[in-house]
């Protein structure tokens, strides 16, 4: 099968492939395809954002840090200090040098090598790729696992059905849930802002177009969340069911439990394709503590009407039912037992493995879930043997800096937190990503030496001692490839790099150089050449699919190339569910565990093994709630990616009086005195920020929605009584992890209260370039 030529000249990014506009033959900026079904309107916003007066100019280092580097108290001054810049002859003099002095005293142990992967939809440059590869050749370094977005996610599954990556790529695609799923129960909707996105290209957006076909089919969806327009979908297709966050497994073992009680529940496919449903069972019905899961049991945990329970779990039991659960309700006290009831529910019904039945985890998250486009690998940039073997989950960063040599529990094993001295990142920003930002301020302050790779004066810069301007997406040539993307593009440069920005495969080029290491790291290749090979590792790949790329010189010569399209639909587990024996699943059993002797071999009583329901640590049924009684969701923005082009005007022109805006609904905002467009102080014990009021019908009572995404803008960082002033949600959020076996972010367990700011409140500063002084 032949790729067919692109060609439109294009630009690839996270949100998605744009057509580039140009005047007089020069590129002047970006617009949205004809062919995407629904382009994001993030993309464009890029251009001007990329040529922002916040983007880094030249090199800079913390002025405390040139007068005092390599002493252990240099990182208190990080975020009040001002910066000195730099020729980058000193600025690589000075790395290399710290990078030297540490590994000499320290060890690589000592070196934590930071980035989450979202920097650019290039293949090459691919910041965290190219910071692993770096610190390798340097002789390795200490690395995260897992991920924020699904830490619980990505540590349980394994265990239980198959790793993530792989249930990503083999969802059923929308034309198979179209033509066959009659039921559709999403516990958290299905958010179309956040499949916006794709780790590589998203060039054709496909969940709104998705939606609307299974709805045209006949397909109802019942969404239990507390966010009404999570799911968008014709109102005389969908049921909103408003429950209480932190409580979907109850209702989702409620759902198991009453379809075991009618009878309804498949034994030969719990027989054939499971281990541990007895054991499960008894759970369910009583018989280990006593209480019966039923829908009279749940409902008054969810506030959920316990008749619809039992109607809906005979309606489950009666059609083609599809279970989808949101990425969000792991990133919670447990998150876990989300994932792990939806499988138990789903299993129960015995519908896994049929087109349009089963589970989803899930429909929304990014963009290539549930796609129909061929599965071919994409370029991948080798990053080498990484010699240290000490590593943390992410989201436990602060822990780590903060008690080295503390040991911690994760995936059935014990390990120590090691000894950093030096955090060298590249790509992704800590101050969004991260819960209870002062704490990760404080933790800070512990490394001798922080160095950044950054395009732009945000949190993440203000906070580094050495910082390195690099190119932005624009600015550079690649290959665009997403995971079943239907193009793969040749990225060119479209405009001048910013002052003396440079890309990050070239710093670290310059850097390994000056260690004696240019060879190891280069092997020899410019970025073209890199490209060149790359492309050929990709098409080999390709070819045993039977698909032939074009030669990359002709690759090259056009804006890339159209994959041909692939035999038929997509259906999860299809192989498995025909031959469980001559396709098992890697589990230790081979087959779905809904009890997993290896889990319950770990004796975390906060994650037994079977799906269990937890109270949470903070929640609306709890005692907390009469200090803090609103429930905090942190979303992922509709305006960026995380807290990339925060910045832009597409972004800005989204802020409510300068600020994030908060949601919250008419009622609670008018028991507060507060008003549509107020500066409002949201807060709890961990912290306070400033943010925009939006009052909004479509959230259940007691609850507020504050996206992530809005650069920290604290008033003294690392102090527990600063103010936020710009509306950053992880300001407030618990840096605890969600249980022992995944250590992941339980961002969204989170109480606070809201209170109209009196008085003039303070100007956001995060959009003003940092201070600088003379050496």
């Amino acid at each position: 099968m032949l790729t067919t030529p692109i060609g439109k000249d294009l630009a690839t990014s996270h949100w998605g492939a744009y057509d580039v506009v140009r005047k007089n033959g020069e590129a002047v900026g970006l617009t949205s395809r004809a062919d995407d079904p629904d382009p994001s309107p993030i993309g464009p916003a890029m251009w001007d954002a990329y040529r922002s007066t916040l983007r880094i100019q030249r090199p800079a280092v913390r002025r405390g840090w040139l007068h005092r580097h390599g002493v252990e108290t240099s990182g208190s001054g990080r975020g009040k200090d001002p910066f000195v810049e730099v020729s980058w002859e000193h600025a690589l003099n000075l790395v290399a040098g710290e990078l030297q002095r540490v590994i000499a005293q320290h060890g690589n142990a000592s070196i934590f090598g930071g980035s989450y992967g979202w920097a650019s939809a290039g293949r090459f440059h691919h910041a965290q790729s190219q910071v692993h590869r770096f610190l390798n050749t340097l002789g390795g370094y200490v690395r995260h696992m897992d991920s924020y977005s699904l830490g619980a996610g990505r540590v349980l599954m394994p265990h239980i059905v198959a790793p993530m990556e792989q249930l990503m790529v083999q969802h059923h695609s929308w034309d198979v849930l179209a033509a066959h799923t009659r039921l559709f129960v999403t516990f958290g909707g299905v958010p179309q802002k956040n499949a916006q996105v794709g780790l590589g290209s998203a060039s054709e957006h496909r969940v709104s177009k998705g939606l609307a076909s299974m709805a045209s089919a006949g397909c109802h969806f019942v969404n239990f969340s507390p966010v009404r327009s999570n799911l968008d979908v014709p109102d005389n297709a969908t049921e909103w069911i408003p429950i209480r966050p932190n409580t979907d497994v109850s209702v989702m073992l409620a759902l198991a439990t009453e379809v075991i009680l009618a009878g309804r529940h498949d034994l030969p496919f719990l027989a054939r394709y499971c281990v541990g449903f007895e054991r499960w069972q008894d759970y369910l019905l009583g018989k280990v503590d006593g209480v019966v899961k039923n829908a009279d049991w749940a409902a008054p945990i969810a506030d959920v009407p316990a008749q619809r329970l039992r109607e809906l779990a005979l309606q489950l039991a009666g059609n083609r039912s599809m279970v989808n659960v949101a990425w969000s309700l792991q990133r919670a006290d447990h998150g876990e037992q989300a994932f792990w009831s939806t499988v138990g529910l789903a299993a129960v019904l015995g519908q896994i493995g049929l087109p349009g039945g089963g589970f989803g985890m899930a429909y929304g998250p990014t963009n290539n879930i549930g796609s129909p486009d061929r599965l071919l690998p994409g370029p991948t940039l080798p990053q080498g043997v990484n010699p240290v073997k000490a590593f943390i989950p992410v989201a436990r960063i602060t822990d780590m800096l903060l008690s080295p040599g503390k040991s911690f529990d994760y995936n059935g094993e014990r390990h120590v937190y090691p000894d950093i001295r030096l955090v060298y990142w590249a790509g992704g920003n800590p101050f969004h990503h991260h819960q209870d930002l002062t704490r990760l301020a404080q933790a800070w302050a512990r490394p001798e030496t922080i160095v950044v790779h950054e395009q732009v004066w945000n949190a993440h810069a203000r906070m580094a001692d050495i910082v390195l301007p690099a190119t932005s997406t624009l600015e550079r040539n690649d290959i665009g490839h997403g995971t079943r993307d239907p193009l793969l593009i040749a990225m060119k440069q479209l405009m001048n790099p910013a002052g003396v920005s440079r890309d990050d495969y070239d710093i670290f080029a310059d850097i390994a150089q000056r260690m004696g290491l240019r060879d190891a790291f280069t092997e020899g290749r410019s970025t073209m050449q890199w490209l060149e090979f790359l492309y050929a590792h990709a098409a080999r790949g390709a070819k045993t699919a039977g698909v032939e790329y074009p030669a990359f010189t002709d690759f090259w010569a056009t804006s890339g190339v159209r994959l041909p399209p692939s035999d038929g639909g997509v259906v999860m587990l299809a192989q498995f569910r025909a031959d469980p024996v001559g396709h098992p699943l890697e589990t230790p059993s081979g087959r779905i565990e809904l009890f997993s002797e290896r889990i319950a071999s770990f004796g975390y009583a906060d994650c037994p093994g079977h799906p269990t329901w937890f109270e949470p640590a903070e929640w609306l049924g709890g005692a907390a709630a009469r200090k803090h009684p609103l429930h905090m969701l942190s979303d992922q923005p509709h305006t960026k990616l995380h807290s990339q082009l925060d910045h832009s005007s597409y972004s800005r022109a989204n802020k409510v009086a300068g600020r994030e805006p908060i949601h919250i609904h008419p009622d609670d905002a008018a028991r507060r005195g507060v008003r549509h467009g107020d500066v409002v102080r949201v807060f709890n014990d961990r912290g306070a920020c400033l943010a925009g009021a939006v009052l909004d019908v479509n959230l259940r009572p007691g609850v507020v929605k504050l996206s992530t995404g809005a650069w920290w803008d604290p008033q003294m960082p690392g102090d527990r009584d600063s103010l936020d002033r710009h509306g950053n949600p992880n300001s407030l959020t618990r840096d605890v992890g969600a249980s022992r076996l995944s250590q992941g972010c339980s961002a969204q367990t989170c109480l606070v209260e809201i209170e109209k700011f009196i008085g003039t409140p303070p100007p956001v500063q995060v959009f003003t370039p940092p201070l600088f002084a003379d050496a």
